[in-house]
C-alpha cells in the first residue's frame, strides 16, 4: 500500500469480498515520492480506518541493488530504462510474496490495473490486460516470475476508469480519494534525472559531437545521458529539416541524428524472453508493444536459436535501447517480454535485439 487511492481502494474491495487483508508498505528509497513518511502514514491511517493490520518493510538495500543501480547502469550504457519494470519484478512481487508467505498469506494484491485469470486456451493462469485500456499496466508486469501469477490478485481489474476507483474511495470515506497520482520516477527528486545521473554515474559526463548517419558533424551535444532515441526537442541544432535522435554512440560519444523516417523499423530481434506462456502455445501472429505509451502493433514471430524474430505489419517508430518489447495475444493475454538492446541493419535503419 503506497498510501494512494488505487492500493487503498484495492484493500477495501478485498475486505468486502471476504478476504482477510493485511496492509503492507515498502520502504524503498529515502525521499521517494511513493514511500516517504507522508505516504507511509497515509497507508497506516487507511488500514486503521478499515480495521486491518499494517506492516512496513525496509527494502532499501534491495531497491538500490535491483532498481536504482540498474537505472544508472543503463544510462552508463546509453540505454533508456524503465525502473518500474525492475521494481515490479524484484521488489513488489518476488520479495513481497516471500514476506506474504512468512505471514501465512495465500495471495499478494496490488492496485495495478491488470487481470489474472485461468485460460482454457493455455491451460494455466495468465496475466491479462485490464478493462481500463488507457490505464492498463500489464506492460510493466511482463517480467514477473510466471510461478507467482496464480498467487496474485488485482482488485481493480474490472474497472474501466480511474474515476470509478475514486468514487468507491469517496463512498467509503477514504481520505485519499482525491489524492493526486505520482507521475515522476519515484526516486528522483523533482524529476531532475540529469542531476541525479551526474551524481551517480561512474564517469564524468562530457559533451561530444552530434553527427548524421554518414558521420558528418553538425553540432555538439551536452552529454548522452540527456537524450533518448526519437527525441526532437532540446537538440539545439539548426538544420534544413527537423532532426531526431537515432542513436547514442557510447564508443565515440556521438549523438547520431537523422530524419523522422529513419526512426522507423519493421523488424526486431529479441532473446532472453521472460515467457509467461510457453512459446510453443503462441500463435504465429501476435501483438507487440515497444513502449508503454505505444499502441499494440500486429506482428509475426518466428523462433530460431532461442531468439525471436519479430516482423511488424506496420513499421514502428523509435525502437529504443533499454525499453521493453512486450508480447500479447489477440485476447490481451501477456505472452512474455524482453528489455531491448539495439542494432542497425544493412539498410541503415535501427532494430531492437
Amino acid at each position: 500500500m503506497s498510501g494512494g487511492v488505487d492500493s487503498s481502494t484495492s484493500a477495501i474491495l478485498l475486505q468486502k469480498q471476504g478476504y482477510e487483508v493485511i496492509g503492507t508498505t515498502l520502504e524503498l528509497y529515502r525521499g521517494s515520492s511513493c514511500c516517504n513518511t507522508d505516504t507511509i502514514m497515509d497507508a497506516k491511517r487507511i488500514c486503521n480506518q478499515i480495521g486491518i493490520p499494517h506492516f512496513t518493510y525496509n527494502f532499501k538495500e534491495e531497491f538500490k541493488k535491483y532498481v536504482v543501480d540498474d537505472f544508472v547502469k543503463c544510462y552508463e550504457e546509453c540505454k533508456t530504462p524503465n525502473p518500474c519494470i525492475e521494481c515490479n519484478r524484484y521488489i513488489k512481487f518476488e520479495m513481497l510474496y516471500q514476506k506474504a508467505k512468512e505471514l501465512g498469506c495465500d495471495y499478494i494484491a496490488t492496485g495495478h490495473y491488470a487481470k489474472v485469470e485461468y485460460s482454457n486456451k493455455y491451460g494455466e493462469y495468465v496475466l491479462k490486460k485490464s478493462n481500463a485500456d488507457k490505464k492498463d499496466q500489464t506492460y510493466f508486469l511482463y517480467s514477473i516470475n510466471k510461478e507467482l501469477i496464480p498467487h496474485i490478485l488485482f482488485p481493480l481489474a474490472e474497472y474501466t476508469d480511474k474515476s470509478e476507483v475514486r468514487e468507491i474511495a469517496k463512498q467509503n470515506e477514504l481520505a485519499v480519494a482525491e489524492k493526486k497520482d505520482s507521475q515522476e520516477i519515484c526516486f528522483i527528486p523533482n524529476n531532475d534525472y540529469g542531476t541525479f545521473l551526474e551524481k551517480n554515474i561512474k564517469y564524468k559526463v562530457q559533451g561530444g559531437n552530434a553527427v548524421l548517419k554518414d558521420g558528418n558533424i553538425i553540432g555538439r551535444h551536452r552529454g548522452l545521458i540527456y537524450y533518448t532515441v526519437g527525441q526532437r526537442k532540446g537538440l539545439g541544432i539548426a538544420y534544413k529539416e527537423p532532426l531526431y535522435v537515432l542513436e547514442l554512440n557510447k564508443e565515440k560519444n556521438e549523438l547520431v541524428l537523422g530524419t523522422e523516417k529513419e526512426l522507423y523499423s519493421d523488424k526486431l530481434y529479441a532473446d532472453n524472453i521472460n515467457y509467461l506462456v510457453n512459446f510453443e502455445k503462441w500463435d504465429t501472429e501476435i501483438l507487440a508493444k515497444i513502449r508503454y505509451r505505444a499502441s499494440l502493433a500486429e506482428a509475426k514471430v518466428k523462433k530460431s536459436n532461442n531468439q525471436l524474430e519479430v516482423i511488424f505489419k506496420e513499421p514502428q517508430r523509435a525502437i529504443t535501447k533499454g525499453q521493453s518489447v512486450v508480447f500479447y495475444d489477440k485476447e490481451g493475454i501477456v505472452l512474455g517480454g524482453r528489455k531491448n538492446s539495439i542494432r542497425r541493419n544493412k539498410n541503415g535503419f535501427f532494430q531492437g535485439i
